[in-house]
């Protein structure tokens, strides 16, 4: 199983590394070109969120692999690779489909149970695909990883501790500045994608008495605002909304900082800055009246989630994790079973030939009557061990089955060429 996921996260690297890392809107298509013209890369899809940056790919091999993902991110970053290994994470083959389980059950998040990870797996799989960036592999791991991430939400507690980074954000931050409470107050949204959009519905859930979001693209700050019944405001008003408004949160995909002071400001504030780069300059923290939670912030919080709902959780993870592995054994037989069946055709047709040529006293319908014999006689002798097979094969151990089968017919098997990469990881993601 040739699946590898590289990447690095809130666990391994600080916000500024993950910056450099993180897409943008329209950057995908590029990053994934240049992952698919490695040569050790079949198939690929990028997970960029506040707080990962990650690559699923099927690899001709780990090393070439994890050599090729390796120098894309290093070159996004600015960095050697070399500079770069040690905040990388790496995982293959079974411990690569355990990992994306994990992530897309907010198992491995920030803040463990949100759930908004599963709507940025999903939309990370789908832009992979319109891309035709991902094959049969990649596409049956992401639609499993979204029904376990589902399942895991679905069947356990895990996400009593917090169902996005922004509540838990909003919570750390209302226990410090001492506002207690949303409800009734006002809030202004800077930024209309995905993560302002789970800002404003998070507000507005809370009881927040009037809402607001602006974003570059008016037309979709309307949008948003319509759902929630915000008003939508001009960028240019911000600096006046700060006057009045009790709670911001900072959401938008800016290389650079939208929110550099807060003028006329004596009433407390609080401003969540979510977006990965920064929204919000360091120095707005300074401000006597401003509390300002960051990524950096919440990751130092952490969270809480009760361990039996972990273990049930992890429980879940680890049976379908099973289910995927028995699943690519099955499938991995497939080939050579195919490949045993038309070496046997190519049998029957060989012999019939040679029997045209012996008796060309045959008629046309007694030559089809033989090679219809014949075929019959090759799929019986061939259907019970075929089926065998491809059940053993879903076994553990299983995966021997295939090579025996090629070993004993003398089928052919492509066998990938491995090379050592500039980043020396074992297969358990290990430096």
């Amino acid at each position: 199983m040739n699946l590898l996921v590289v990447g690095i996260s809130h666990r391994t690297a600080d916000v500024a590394l993950l910056e450099k890392l993180a897409l943008r809107a329209g950057e995908l298509p590029d990053v994934l070109a240049k992952l698919l013209a490695q040569p050790y890369v079949r198939e690929a899809l990028v997970v960029s969120t506040c707080n990962r940056v990650e690559v699923y790919a099927v690899v001709g091999s780990f090393h070439g692999g994890l050599s090729d993902v390796g120098t894309v991110l290093a070159e996004r970053a600015g960095v050697s690779v070399t500079d770069l290994a040690g905040r990388l994470y790496a995982h293959y083959g079974v411990e690569a489909v355990r990992h994306a389980y994990r992530v897309a059950a907010g198992l491995d998040s920030m803040v463990v149970g949100e759930s908004q990870i599963l709507g940025q797996f999903r939309d990370s799989y789908s832009t992979a695909a319109e891309l035709s960036a991902t094959g049969r592999l990649l596409h049956e791991l992401a639609q499993q990883a979204l029904r376990v991430g589902k399942r895991v939400h679905a069947e356990t507690g895990i996400d009593r501790a917090g169902q996005s980074v922004v509540s838990a954000a909003l919570e750390l931050g209302l226990t410090e500045s001492g506002l207690e409470s949303v409800s009734g107050r006002q809030a202004l949204v800077i930024g209309a994608g995905a993560m302002g959009a789970l800002s404003l519905a998070t507000l507005h859930r809370s009881g927040a008495g009037g809402l607001l979001v602006t974003n570059r693209s008016a037309a979709k700050a309307v949008a948003l605002a319509g759902a929630y019944n915000a008003i939508a405001a001009p960028m240019a008003d911000i600096p006046d909304l700060l006057r009045t408004v009790d709670v911001v949160v900072c959401a938008t995909a800016s290389p650079g900082t939208v929110l550099e002071a807060v003028p006329g400001r004596t009433a407390p504030l609080l401003v969540l800055d979510l977006a990965v780069p920064h929204d919000v300059h360091p120095g707005v923290a300074d401000h006597p009246a401003v509390t300002l939670v960051t990524i950096e912030r919440l990751r130092a919080a952490g969270s809480h989630v009760s361990v039996d709902d972990v273990t049930a959780a992890e429980d879940i993870v680890a049976a379908e994790v099973d289910a995927f592995t028995a699943w690519h054994r099955g499938s991995d037989v497939a080939p050579t079973v195919a490949a045993l069946r038309a070496r046997a055709e190519d049998v029957v047709s060989t012999e019939l030939r040679r029997l045209a040529g012996k008796r060309p006293e045959f008629d046309d319908d007694q030559r089809a009557e033989i090679a219809r014999t014949l075929h019959r006689v090759v799929q019986r002798l061939l259907h019970e061990p075929t089926v065998r097979v491809r059940q053993r094969a879903s076994e553990p151990g299983g995966e021997a089955y295939a090579s025996v089968l090629r070993e004993l017919f003398d089928l052919p098997a492509p066998t990938p060429v491995d090379v050592p990469g500039a980043l020396d990881f074992d297969h358990r993601g290990e430096l």
